[in-house]
């Protein structure tokens, strides 16, 4: 077996805690004898062990002494800094591995080639930018943020045949349930959903984790004049709520009012965001505040859920997007169109 086929166990393992992990990157690691893995882990969850660490604690007693004689194989460059744990660059160098193989050298500036030092500097065979792209795309929203100093922004919606997102501007079902539950699934790996004042006025949306298991996503809300009121949804205690507004900056329980600059607003909303440590926003719409997402090109992924057998003839038109389309499921009859943004990606 080759370092690419240990690596790939490394993202899938790691791929287990999507949506746990902020703001901390996922990473999987695997500890490999002689072509026999003897331990493997993953990152689970922010302030708990990382995965080199979890990989070495999985190793068996009767297995231990063979450490040193071993390759650990991780996704992402071992950490080299004392954060809420210590840096695993220097566990590896303690335990003395004879190798390390690394899927992608992390771009974090506590990071980036000082990991790597520790370990060639005790004499430790290092191997990286072994599936790069994939280990990239693994953590794209943790890249993303550090590299472009804003969240990694997905676009979703539904529409019906003739392009309408509701009828008679009026809430209507258009996805079936097999969507819905994907769509929640969306949100149970996403830092944030935001929505616009008129689709909390129109929707009375609640943006939580309902169809599936999965953690509640921080909600956002633009409502520059605080128009939604208190009653709403959106304001509940199911999840933390940010408030972008022009009128105060408040912190009141869940809630958190932030003040933003009308002029300009998409550019402070990014910038108000990564302040506030946001690596990931699903943008739920609706069609004004996903046309501000498309015309400024701050969108990374998209996707646009089509009922084929459903027309509306009247209602709130869904936004035009004259893009390539990346590729296309069928669930049950919907389809889900999805849609990478060429400008945008660093892969």
């Amino acid at each position: 077996m080759t370092d690419k086929f240990f690596l790939q166990r490394c993202i899938q393992l790691a791929e287990n805690a999507i949506g746990k992990t902020y703001p901390n990157p996922m990473v999987g690691a695997v500890i490999v004898h002689n072509n026999r893995i003897i331990g493997e882990a993953y990152h689970k969850k922010a302030g708990e062990a990382h995965a080199e660490i979890n990989a070495i604690n999985s190793v068996k007693a009767e297995d231990f002494v063979l450490l040193q004689d071993s390759t650990i194989y991780v996704s992402l460059e071992p950490c080299a800094h004392f954060g809420k744990t210590p840096p695993c660059a220097l566990k590896i160098k303690e335990i003395g591995f004879k190798k390390v193989v690394i899927g992608v050298i992390d771009s974090h500036d506590k990071v980036s080639g000082k990991g790597v030092k520790i370990l060639t500097d005790a004499d430790i065979d290092v191997d990286s930018d072994i599936l790069e792209k994939e280990s990239l795309a693994l953590n794209k929203r943790f890249f993303t943020f550090h590299q472009k100093k804003r969240p990694y922004i997905i676009l979703k919606w539904a529409e019906s045949q003739d392009a309408f997102m509701d009828k008679n501007h009026k809430p209507y079902p258009i996805s079936n349930s097999l969507c819905k539950q994907f769509v929640h699934k969306m949100r149970s790996e996403e830092h944030a959903i935001l929505v616009g004042k008129n689709t909390a006025l129109h929707d009375d949306p609640n943006l939580t984790v309902r169809e599936i298991e999965g953690q509640n996503p921080i909600r956002i809300l633009i409502d520059l004049n605080l128009e939604v009121p208190l009653g709403f949804k959106i304001y509940n205690n199911e999840a933390p709520t940010i408030i972008f507004n022009v009128i105060k900056d408040e912190k009141i329980n869940h809630l958190h009012f932030v003040k933003i600059e009308k002029e300009n607003m998409m550019t402070d909303l990014m910038t108000k965001l990564f302040e506030l440590d946001i690596q990931s926003v699903l943008v739920e719409g609706g069609s004004y505040t996903l046309k501000q997402f498309i015309h400024t090109n701050l969108w990374d992924e998209a996707f646009i859920i089509k009922n084929p057998e459903l027309n509306l003839a009247n209602g709130t038109k869904a936004p035009e997007f004259n893009f390539e389309m990346n590729n296309q499921m069928n669930f049950r009859g919907n389809l889900i169109q999805h849609y990478i943004n060429p400008e945008n990606q660093f892969l």
